[in-house]
């Protein structure tokens, strides 16, 4: 074992060092196989309980009218999350447009958005209008309110008490954390938030971000009040295998709202070619229990890694985790560059390459991202990244196997330790 991660670069030191912390792990990786095999579990049954056949992975071009395998399939993601209905189509292209869209069709002129849990992720903002840009809600009459989270992560209830008002007609709650530093919400705090609002505004909508959230828990966000739950295929629930889609799921009405949208009123979810994708969208959903697992695994040991280390991480190494998510931060442009240029050099895809920081569309600074992807963009593989801005804070997710994410982490600290980056192991 030693020889082959020496083939690697890893050296002797960082390799005992990283073994020491896999070894302290055992009992934690054991409740996260727990909740991954409930999860497989009830992908399972879900898929049974709608008779997945073989028929369902048949081809649909043009229109898309009668496609068995797009229908199905949006019924069996209603029951695994436990909404009314869903809508999952390789027409969303992205977790941004998937988010887009079900705000831009859950709302109206007049209307009022409140994010109760601080700033949106970055690139909400030029949909939202927070930033200005050609679309935008606050282009159609659309406005918005942000309630920050207290300074210790908690919700600040009197002022969402007062920031309701009569225009508020859709609350939007951010699962994870994105490129901020506040903690990832559980479901259970999420319900706790949801009721709150409620009492106050019983039909307001109530959507949650759940990207990068999926199956990480035993329950999701529909199961504790929220009104529509938005994600993207190419993070948790794709499995790896998803090449490109979205999802919306939900109360009827509001999904019903998302497919005019995507579409056209009138047709809705009647057309939507599947282009021949299905099979995909099925295996990786049917995987994503076990592949957010493992994508769970690397982030507990990155955490561990790091923090042991002396580095700011959040979740610390003993939380629990409520996402794939975990942010180290290097309080320096040089550390953060050094561990994106490791993942990049464990990916079986362009592991030659050296990720550089670039003005990435819809981020506000320069970005860094390291990602040797079978699907480009896709979070549930192995990457990393991080704005090129004060406390230079990378963010690493994912991993479709957890030996993968081990390499990437001890690739990672290598890179660290030869730039003499990180204090003696």
């Amino acid at each position: 074992m030693n020889q082959i991660y020496h083939q690697f670069g890893i050296s002797q030191e960082v390799l005992a060092f990283g073994s020491k912390i896999e070894e302290s792990l055992a009992e934690r990786f054991a409740q996260l196989d727990k909740i991954a095999e409930y999860n497989q579990m009830k992908v399972i049954a879900a898929m049974q309980k709608h008779r997945v056949s073989a028929e369902c992975f048949n081809s649909s071009t043009g229109y898309g009218y009668n496609d068995l395998g797009r229908d199905t399939l949006e019924e069996v993601y209603a029951t695994c999350f436990g909404g009314e209905a869903a809508l999952v189509r390789p027409q969303i292209t992205c977790g941004t447009h998937a988010l887009a869209l079900a705000l831009m069709s859950n709302v109206r002129p007049g209307d009022e958005i409140l994010s109760p849990v601080g700033k949106p992720y970055d690139t909400l903002e030029e949909v939202i209008g927070i930033r200005p840009s050609k679309g935008s809600l606050a282009e159609y009459g659309v406005t918005y309110a942000q309630v920050d989270l207290l300074a210790d992560g908690g919700f600040d209830y009197e002022g969402i008490r007062q920031a309701i008002n009569e225009h508020t007609h859709l609350v939007t709650i951010q699962r994870s954390k994105g490129y901020a530093s506040r903690p990832t919400l559980s479901v259970e705090r999420i319900g706790e938030l949801i009721a709150f609002i409620k009492k106050i505004k019983p039909d307001v909508i109530c959507m949650v971000d759940n990207c990068y959230g999926e199956f990480v828990e035993t329950k999701e966000p529909l199961e504790v009040g929220a009104d529509m739950i938005v994600g993207s295929l190419i993070k948790n629930p794709g499995g790896g295998l998803a090449p490109i889609g979205g999802y919306i799921v939900g109360k009827k009405e509001c999904v019903d709202n998302a497919a005019y949208r995507l579409t056209s009123p009138g047709l809705g979810k009647e057309v939507g070619a599947s282009l021949g994708i299905m099979q995909s969208f099925y295996q990786g959903l049917f995987l994503a229990p076990t592949v957010v697992n493992s994508a769970l695994k690397s982030a507990i040991f990155a955490a561990n890694v790091f923090e042991r280390l002396g580095f700011d991480v959040l979740p610390n190494g003993s939380e629990p985790r409520y996402d794939i998510i975990q942010a180290v931060t290097f309080q320096s442009p040089e550390g953060l560059i050094a561990f994106c240029e490791g993942i990049q050099a464990a990916a079986p895809v362009d592991s030659y390459v050296i990720p550089e920081p670039w003005d990435m569309p819809g981020y506000d600074s320069k970005v860094i991202m390291a990602a040797g992807a079978f699907v480009q963009g896709s979070s549930i593989e192995l990457s990393a990244d991080g704005p090129l801005r004060p406390p230079y804070t990378a963010f690493f997710q994912g991993g479709l196997t957890w030996y993968h994410g081990k390499l990437g982490i001890l690739m990672a600290l290598q890179k660290l330790y030869d730039r003499k980056l990180v204090k003696d192991l």
